[in-house]
């Protein structure tokens, strides 16, 4: 072969085994009318199996639709593979949105599952995580007979620029699992149930201990975490005995000390509130007090609550570190939390009375 010629032969094979090298890794892709995309996960457990359940968005001749998958298996990666058995599409859990555990599931512990989920990537660790106190059939029934816009309805009611309120807890895998791991910082979950009116109803809020449910705190109490924890009570509306009003900032402040190896917290949380409408004629400083304390005691109870369950919602651990001693950290829920002095003050400010003329 001429010299001249060798050149441009070599550069083409290398091209063409450089092309086909690229190729190789696309082998086993599935077009997207082949994969089954569920939106909701529901984990159940009946002895030694787990029963699973899919949310599946479909379209059919340019109708939106979902489709419930289930079947039961000794592990999870084994209902999975048998439901891939069955259905004509091959089910891909990147895009899964809400994994909801039966409380039974919870109160043993969500560490196993959720640890097989972060080692196997195939569910994104920003899925929320979510428990229901009821079975997961009629709640999955219900799901899907109120699914609009192929189930993405069910995840707006989570998603803070859709449905979500101040009142429901926002926990992802990432946050269970970060929970398993710290000393000094647990989570609380959302439960959930079939609503009567509604796709969901929310309950309140599970509390995790180190990814194992030990108690639950009410839809109010859970405005409080949201509060403490900086997500927001923004937009909530306050019904009180003498005035309503709707709260538009918050913000929190904390100084913390160690006095005779006792940790003691001050936390100030200040709110900035407008006036909606009064009951009678109460004055400026009455609606404040009575905020004030409504709010207060509501923190307190909660506060008591989880601390009765050494469980550290509030990340109260987190504002210690730097005062306790790393090897003594692991001791922070069982020594140093139940004996945690918390004072907390609440400061009401009303930056607007609207148009109504209040008494000084």
């Amino acid at each position: 072969m001429n010299v001249k010629n060798v050149i441009p032969y070599a550069s083409t094979m290398l091209l063409i085994v450089g092309m086909m090298t690229l190729l190789c890794g696309c082998w086993d892709n599935k077009d997207i009318n082949h994969r089954a995309l569920p939106i909701v996960m529901g984990i159940e457990k009946s002895e030694d199996d787990y029963q699973v359940y899919l949310l599946i968005p479909m379209k059919d001749q340019d109708k939106n639709s979902a489709l419930v998958v289930s079947d039961k298996g000794t592990t999870i990666n084994e209902v999975i593979d048998k439901m891939n058995k069955n259905l004509e599409m091959q089910i891909d859990l990147l895009h899964l949105k809400i994994i909801i555990f039966d409380r039974s599931i919870a109160e043993k512990g969500l560490n196993d599952s959720l640890s097989s989920f972060m080692r196997a990537g195939d569910v994104s660790p920003k899925t929320i995580v979510t428990i229901t106190e009821h079975k997961l059939r009629p709640l999955f029934e219900r799901m899907n007979a109120a699914s609009l816009n192929n189930g993405i309805s069910l995840y707006d009611y989570f998603e803070k620029n859709a449905g979500w309120s101040p009142h429901l807890a926002q926990t992802r895998i990432w946050h269970v699992f970060r929970s398993m791991q710290s000393e000094t910082k647990d989570v609380p979950v959302p439960l959930i149930s079939a609503g009567k009116a509604t796709a969901l109803e929310s309950s309140g809020s599970a509390v995790l201990r180190k990814g194992i449910m030990v108690g639950k705190i009410s839809s109010d109490e859970t405005l409080m975490f949201n509060a403490f924890a900086g997500m927001g009570s923004q937009g909530k509306i306050e019904v009180m005995n003498q005035a309503s009003v709707l709260i538009v900032s918050d913000t929190l402040s904390h100084s913390t000390s160690l006095v005779e190896n006792t940790p003691v917290l001050n936390s100030k949380l200040t709110l900035k509130v407008t006036i909606i409408e009064t009951k009678g004629s109460p004055t400026a400083t009455l609606i404040q007090q009575e905020l004030e304390e409504l709010w207060t005691a509501r923190y307190i109870r909660m506060f008591r609550k989880v601390q009765s369950n050494r469980a550290d919602i509030l990340g109260l651990g987190q504002l210690f570190r730097n005062k306790i001693p790393m090897d003594r950290l692991k001791y922070w829920r069982d020594d140093y939390y139940p004996r945690l002095k918390f004072n907390f003050r609440i400061h009401a400010i009303i930056q607007n009375e609207g148009l109504l003329k209040m008494k000084e």
